[in-house]
C-alpha cells in the first residue's frame, strides 16, 4: 500500500512538473505582440497607431521596429492588448521570445538598414483650432479621432496665456497667421461664413487687447516658437505653414492691405522681412495683391502642371542606426505617396533654409512636400496640401471618410508624427 502511495505520489509530482512547464513554455513563447505595419500583412495601418498609443498610456514595453516590415510595433502582450486589436481590427502576430530575439538581432546587424526605438509615454496632444471647427475640416484631427488618440483643442487666448506649456505635441490647423483672412478676399468676401469668421476673429482680437487681427496673431505666432524653441514639437499642414513663417519674419512689419486691417500696408514692406526669424522659408517674396489667393513664392500650387494620375512624391532614404529621426518621421508600407493640393500644396526648394531636411519630394516638379527642422530645443514638421485622401480639398466639401482608406500612405506620416515625441531620443549623428 505504502509503495502505491509511493508511486502515485511520484506520479503527481511528474504530472505537476510538467504542467508547469508547458505552461512557462507557453507564457514565453506569447510574450510579444508583433503589429506589423507592411502593405501585405497589416488591414488597418492608421488604427495601429491609435493601438500603439493605447499601449503606452497602458505602461506597456513599446518598441518601434524602423524599416522591419514597414515600421512595425513591438509590444508587450497582455489579454486586453489583443482585445483592442481585435475591436479596433488592427492585425497582429503573437510572437515567441526566441523569435523577438532573432527579430532584434536582424534589426542591430550592422548591414541592415534598421534600427529599434523605445517608446517611453503617450504624448499629450494639442491642436491649435478655432472654436466650432468640424474635425473634418483638417486631416489631422481625423487621423486622431479614427486612430482613436485623444487630443485637447486650444485657441489663441490659451496659447497667449503660456498652455502650451501643458502639451508635449502641437498641430497648427489650416490658420492664417498673417491676419488676411486666408487670403479668400476675392472669392468669398462677400459669402456669410467668411464675413461671419472675419467678425469674430476682430472681436477676439479687441477681447485680447489687440487694434488689429493681424498683431494678435503675430504674437500667437510668437508664442508658439518660443514654444519650440523650448523644446516642443509643431507639426503644421497646408497654409499654416508658410503663413507661420510670414509671420514671423514680418514682426513689426504692416503687411495687411485696408481691407484686412482698416489701413494700407507700409511702403517698402518685403525689404523689411526679416528671415532669420522664420523656421523653415527664406529669402521669399510675399504676393502683394489681396485679389490672389496665394501668400508668397513659397508655395508651389500655381507653379504645378501635373496631372492627377502621375501626381506622386518620393519618401527619402535615410539611414536608421545614423538619422533616427528623419527615419521615423518617414515610416511607411511604400516610399510613393499620393499627391493631394491645398492652399499651400508644395514648398519651392529655392525658399527652403540649408539646415531644414527635404523628408519628401516630387521629381516631376521639383517641389517639397514634407520637411522637417530643429529649432533652439525643439522640432517642427511641415506637410504641404489639405488631406491626403482628398486631392484637391475645396471649400464646403465633404469630409472624407477615413473607413475608406485605413491603409493610406499619406495620413501614416501625420501619425508618425504624433508618436515622435514618445520616443527615448538618441543623438543624431550626422
Amino acid at each position: 500500500m505504502f509503495l502505491n502511495d509511493q508511486k502515485s505520489g511520484k506520479f503527481t509530482v511528474l504530472l505537476v512538473f510538467f504542467v508547469l512547464l508547458f505552461l512557462s513554455g507557453f507564457r514565453v513563447s506569447a510574450s510579444q505582440l508583433l503589429i506589423p505595419m507592411d502593405g501585405d500583412s497589416q488591414k488597418n495601418h492608421l488604427k495601429a497607431y491609435g493601438i500603439t498609443y493605447f499601449a503606452l498610456e497602458e505602461d506597456l514595453e513599446v518598441r518601434w521596429l524602423l524599416n522591419y516590415r514597414g515600421g512595425s510595433f513591438l509590444i508587450s502582450d497582455t489579454e486586453e492588448l489583443r482585445k483592442e486589436c481585435q475591436i479596433r481590427g488592427v492585425s497582429f502576430e503573437v510572437i515567441s521570445d526566441d523569435k523577438t530575439q532573432s527579430i532584434l538581432e536582424e534589426i542591430s546587424s550592422p548591414s541592415q538598414n534598421m534600427e529599434t526605438v523605445v517608446l517611453e509615454k503617450a504624448p499629450k496632444i494639442a491642436v491649435y483650432s478655432p472654436q466650432g471647427n468640424k474635425p473634418w475640416d483638417d486631416a489631422v484631427t481625423m487621423a486622431l479621432t479614427y486612430a482613436e488618440i485623444p487630443y485637447e483643442t486650444i485657441y489663441d487666448e490659451a496659447v497667449l496665456n503660456d498652455a502650451l506649456i501643458l502639451y508635449d505635441w502641437l498641430h497648427l490647423h489650416h490658420e492664417d497667421f498673417t491676419g488676411q483672412y486666408g487670403k479668400f478676399y476675392r472669392t468669398f468676401r462677400t459669402t456669410p461664413w467668411y464675413i461671419q469668421e472675419k467678425e469674430e476673429a476682430e472681436a477676439l482680437a479687441e477681447k485680447l487687447g489687440y487694434n488689429k487681427v493681424s498683431e494678435e496673431k503675430r504674437d500667437v505666432a510668437l508664442k508658439i516658437r518660443d514654444y519650440v524653441v523650448g523644446g516642443g514639437f509643431m507639426f503644421a499642414m497646408c497654409s499654416a505653414t508658410d503663413s507661420f513663417d510670414i509671420a514671423l519674419a514680418a514682426k513689426g512689419v504692416d503687411i495687411a492691405e485696408t481691407m484686412f486691417d482698416g489701413d494700407p500696408s507700409e511702403p517698402g514692406y518685403q525689404s523689411k522681412l526679416d528671415f532669420s526669424n522664420t523656421f523653415a522659408f527664406t529669402d521669399f517674396n510675399l504676393e502683394r495683391s489681396p485679389m490672389v489667393y496665394e501668400f508668397s513664392s513659397i508655395d508651389m500650387t500655381a507653379k504645378r502642371n501635373i496631372p492627377k494620375e502621375t501626381d506622386y512624391f518620393t519618401l527619402m532614404d535615410f539611414s536608421a542606426k545614423w538619422d533616427v529621426v528623419p527615419t521615423m518621421l518617414t515610416q511607411n508600407h511604400t516610399r510613393l505617396v499620393k499627391g493631394f493640393m491645398g492652399q499651400t500644396t508644395a514648398y519651392n526648394p529655392n525658399n527652403i533654409k540649408a539646415n531644414v531636411l527635404v523628408m519628401g519630394e516630387s521629381k516631376l516638379n521639383g517641389e517639397a512636400r514634407y520637411i522637417h527642422g530643429i529649432k533652439g530645443k525643439g522640432f517642427f514638421t511641415f506637410y504641404g496640401g489639405h488631406d491626403p485622401e482628398d486631392y484637391q480639398h475645396r471649400v464646403g466639401d465633404p469630409k472624407t471618410e477615413l473607413d475608406l482608406h485605413p491603409t493610406s500612405p499619406g495620413y501614416r506620416l501625420i501619425l508618425n508624427n504624433v508618436l515622435f515625441p514618445a520616443a527615448k531620443k538618441k543623438p543624431q549623428k550626422t
